[in-house]
């Protein structure tokens, strides 16, 4: 009885042991596709005032709860019933992370003096506002929902020989540590500019740490959010020329003699390019 107590938490014991390697290794390997959520986020949540930039980095956080609890039993299902549909999911998902990863890169270049013209020009009423918040956050939450399958179905690709338990287990933890970790830093990092006018107005002396750290945090947001979307934008490159590189023979081979990151940004690259380049024609069909 006593000797299979103790091999009942020897069991345990291996088992916790597998699911904290075992999340270590998928939190790694998602760990650009959190970089890209991050900046996504942010990026979001600080175009709305200042008021409502905690309600709508809380509404995207509740959005982005429900897309895991949706995701997970069907990725679970699917890992269970039919396995070999994960590298399509994956191959798909990467598609749409090269896609929107060089829209970005397109849209910078080649129409960032219309969005400039457009921001100039507008002016909002404040129902006009609240309409255009609703929108950005069902966008966020969208956006959230690809991204949150690709990180499931990537934490699940790491651990498939694993047991059942440790699958649940592995890719639950990164799941909400995805949601959690990701909308916490946000919330942290779109208040740190009233932060700094809280120092600036405790601080009489203009010379002082207090007020030159707080005039310091208030000039670093929008530095930090355009850096942010900068790596997010690699990071989304960098994830899906790795999810072809991994998964499809063929790109392995032909990038295989280059360092792994170039080869991977290489071919995310490409793949965003391939999926771009039919929206841009139709586009300019439509438009005539």
């Amino acid at each position: 009885m006593a000797s299979g107590f103790f091999a009942l938490f020897d069991d345990i014991a291996v088992l916790m042991d597998d699911m904290a390697t075992m999340s270590q290794v998928a939190t790694k390997k998602t760990a650009g596709i959190l970089g890209d959520d991050l900046a996504v986020a942010a990026e979001q949540a600080s175009g709305s005032a200042a008021s409502r930039e905690l309600h709508v980095i809380w509404a995207i956080f509740k959005g982005s709860a429900i897309n895991k609890a949706i995701i997970l039993p069907l990725a679970f299902l699917l890992s269970a019933f039919m396995p070999w549909i994960i590298v399509p999911i994956l191959i798909l998902g990467g598609v749409y992370l090269a896609f929107e990863g060089m829209e970005k890169i397109y849209e910078y270049f080649f129409h960032k003096k219309n969005h400039e013209k457009i921001s100039a020009q507008t002016t909002q009423s404040k129902e006009e506002v609240l309409d255009a918040e609703k929108d950005k956050i069902k966008s966020a939450i969208r956006t959230d929902f690809i991204l949150s399958v690709e990180i499931v179905i990537l934490a699940l690709s790491t651990v498939a020989q694993s047991s059942l338990m440790v699958q649940i287990a592995v890719v639950t933890l990164v799941a909400v540590l995805a949601t959690v970790g990701v909308y916490g830093i946000v919330a942290l990092l779109v208040r740190m500019d009233d932060f700094g006018y809280k120092l600036v107005s405790m601080s009489d002396d203009a010379k002082s740490f207090m007020h030159k750290f707080g005039q310091f945090l208030i000039r670093a947001l929008p530095k930090v959010i355009r850096v942010l979307a900068v790596i997010g934008t690699i990071a989304m490159l960098l994830v899906a020329g790795g999810i072809f590189v991994h998964n499809v023979h063929a790109i392995h081979d032909v990038v295989s003699g280059l360092p792994s990151i170039l080869g991977e940004l290489l071919v995310g690259a490409i793949v965003g390019i391939i999926a771009i380049a039919p929206m841009e024609i139709y586009k300019k069909v439509k438009a005539v």
